[in-house]
């Protein structure tokens, strides 16, 4: 019981923090898993997933009911994502442990120079049309499904920039799209993990709670910073879970 309400509060600190970096908290989970508990590297993948799947889903249905997601764009991202996150899952579990880990250290500090650089860009103004052919979605889909798969972030991380820089959409239509694209990648990932015994469920279903109770505050608090405050923290948030995990190899 002890241990339940532990992780609990766990998963309602990694919730808030992925409230208010808008990752869901799976990004945060995995490093903090790894770091606090020992696991190695798939092992905290999956059971990350356990708390990023609900929150997912959750925050899909309550977007949806505020702003309607245009089926013709979210279909191509879902199906590709879907094919291609398992595809990634599948490989993920065949790789050593340690390489794995490597693999994700890579992936944050690449997501951190990804995230310095926005904030020097000009930035164009939004527009309700897709720059690109809608097509060119299922390409974004397969992109972000595989690294998904194989990081087990559910590829929104990757879909949201890439939708409102070279898509030129608003934020709250990426938002929408990238969720659209993760609620089934995230899903089919985790049955990957699961039956591969990369899960720990007495762990992620606590951190699933806290997580559901706890991420709409970090949404609250991130709409009460400026954007440039909140990229800066997120970045910083990556160096150093990046450098921690780094040595942990």
């Amino acid at each position: 019981m002890i241990e339940w309400m532990m992780y609990i509060a766990l998963g309602a600190a990694l919730g808030t923090m992925g409230g208010l970096f808008g990752i869901g908290g799976g990004l945060i989970a995995i490093p903090a898993l790894g770091l606090l508990f020992g696991l190695d590297q798939q092992l905290a993948q999956g059971t990350a997933l356990v708390m990023v799947v609900p929150n997912v889903l959750l925050a899909l249905w309550r977007y949806h009911q505020r702003n309607r997601i245009a089926l013709q764009h979210a279909l191509p991202l879902a199906a590709a994502g879907f094919v291609f996150a398992w595809l990634g899952s599948i490989w993920a579990v065949g790789l050593d442990a340690g390489a794995m880990r490597l693999g994700f250290v890579g992936f944050l500090i690449a997501l951190v120079v990804w995230n310095l650089a926005r904030m020097f860009m000009r930035s164009t103004p939004p527009s309700s049309e897709l720059r690109q052919p809608w097509p060119w979605l299922g390409l974004l889909g397969s992109g972000a499904g595989v690294v998904g798969g194989l990081f087990g972030v559910g590829g929104a991380v990757i879909a949201t920039p890439v939708l409102t820089s070279v898509f030129g959409t608003t934020q709250v239509v990426a938002q929408g799209l990238s969720l659209a694209l993760a609620a089934p990648s995230t899903a089919v990932t985790l049955v990957t993990y699961g039956v591969h015994q990369h899960v720990d469920w007495s762990m992620g279903v606590p951190l699933a709670l806290g997580g559901l109770l706890s991420i709409s505050w970090g949404v609250k608090l991130a709409h009460a910073l400026p954007e440039k405050v909140l990229r800066s923290l997120f970045c910083g948030f990556l160096v150093l879970c990046a450098v921690m995990l780094a040595f942990k190899v």
